[in-house]
């Protein structure tokens, strides 16, 4: 009687790094623009890190086709998408729908935040405090120093940053426009999200973490547990991807760490060429993964900038190896580059036609000039 075989599973498939950076890039909408409205691609992407009020509009003129940063504007002004601290306990603008539904699931990195500020807070009612909070900032939008004020009112004792610290870890607070719109500004006002919507969270159809992860996968994948993790500021979610397993695809990267994605998502040929695209300091491809080496070269980790200041990243092959930053003189938006590698002649050409057509649609300047150059020294 011959004697029985039994099969092996065959080895998850290696993922080179050039093969996770066109994954990616697809995923992000950097291979290629697409004509996908703002709305749509705010809601693909999961948010838009929005630490500062201009680097969500370029985010989207680097992925969408004939941008008009009066799109996003727009979509502020009418309130269906909202400036929020949300992932990692960081600024973003999400849709007005993932700005009431996804609340519960970026509670845990505020009240991470929160236990930082413990010993300004001694003595003070938290839930107190966010009653005082809520009740204050519906009244209307408040800056944060009228509300930090009123606050001490309540806790003369407490930290004053603390407080409003306190206040915007435990409720969801949005900052009302005109701050964050197009070509206009405004200090940051403060009020609930579900205020400024007038509508509530429907706990109903509040996505379940499950959902989080495949729409995580969907724009950033393939990705391990803690890419995730890392992206979403939360901890322990292995068994989530547990639960998700049989209906993923799983990969290795060049590492050995385990990839998980979604079985149809696209995953170009490696060389599949990547143009050069212009992203803003804190784009949401920079800080998607925990190891970032797929989007940055190991050598240029650490290189986007100089103490606290952060200048915009140029994908050169789908890498980043340059810098840039934007300087006004006179009537003239000058654009300065600054290669992390010496760009061949072609690259050189590619990189300063895609810095002519930002300049156009993203300064008002009547003049533009591209140039190559330092304004960044490393030291090295």
């Amino acid at each position: 009687m011959a004697a029985k075989t039994h099969r092996t599973a065959a080895p998850p498939a290696v993922l080179s790094s050039r093969a996770l950076n066109r994954a990616t890039l697809d995923r992000q909408l950097l291979l290629r623009r697409s004509p996908m409205s703002a709305k749509d691609a705010v809601a693909h992407l999961v948010g838009l890190q929005a630490q500062n009020t201009k680097p969500p509009y370029f985010q989207l003129y680097a992925r969408l086709a004939d941008f008009d940063p009066e799109e996003l504007s727009g979509l502020m002004e009418s309130r269906q998408a909202v400036r929020t601290v949300s992932l990692r306990s960081t600024l973003h603008t999400h849709t007005a729908d993932d700005a009431l539904t996804l609340g519960p699931l970026v509670r845990a990195p505020r009240d991470r935040e929160l236990r930082n500020f413990r010993r300004g807070l001694a003595g003070v009612d938290l839930d107190r405090l966010a009653a005082v909070t809520e009740e204050f900032v519906e009244e209307r939008p408040r800056p944060l120093g009228e509300l930090r004020e009123e606050l001490l009112t309540h806790w003369p004792d407490a930290d004053p940053l603390a407080l409003s610290a306190a206040a915007r870890c435990l409720l969801p607070l949005v900052q009302a426009t005109p701050r964050g719109l197009w070509g206009r500004g405004g200090q940051v006002a403060l009020t609930t999200v579900e205020h400024w919507l007038g509508r509530s969270a429907d706990t109903a159809s509040a996505p379940a973490l499950d959902d989080v992860v495949l729409r995580y996968l969907g724009a950033f994948g393939p990705a391990s547990v803690m890419d995730f993790q890392s992206w979403a500021g939360l901890t322990r979610t292995r068994e989530v991807f547990e639960r998700l397993r049989p209906g993923l695809r799983t990969f290795r990267d060049e590492r050995g760490a385990e990839l998980f994605d979604l079985p149809d998502a696209p995953r170009p040929d490696p060389d599949t060429p990547a143009p050069p695209r212009f992203l803003p300091e804190f784009d949401n491809v920079l800080l998607g993964h925990a190891d970032r080496t797929r989007v940055i070269p190991e050598v240029n980790k650490g290189r986007n900038g100089k103490g606290k200041q952060t200048y915009g990243s140029v994908l050169v092959d789908g890498f980043v190896d340059a810098l840039w930053r934007v300087d006004r003189e006179g009537g003239t938006a000058v654009l300065t580059v600054q290669p992390l590698r010496k760009p061949t002649r072609a690259q050189r050409t590619e990189i300063t036609e895609e810095a002519a057509g930002m300049l156009t649609v993203m300064t008002d300047a009547t003049d533009h000039e591209v140039r190559f150059g330092t304004f960044l020294d490393f030291g090295d």
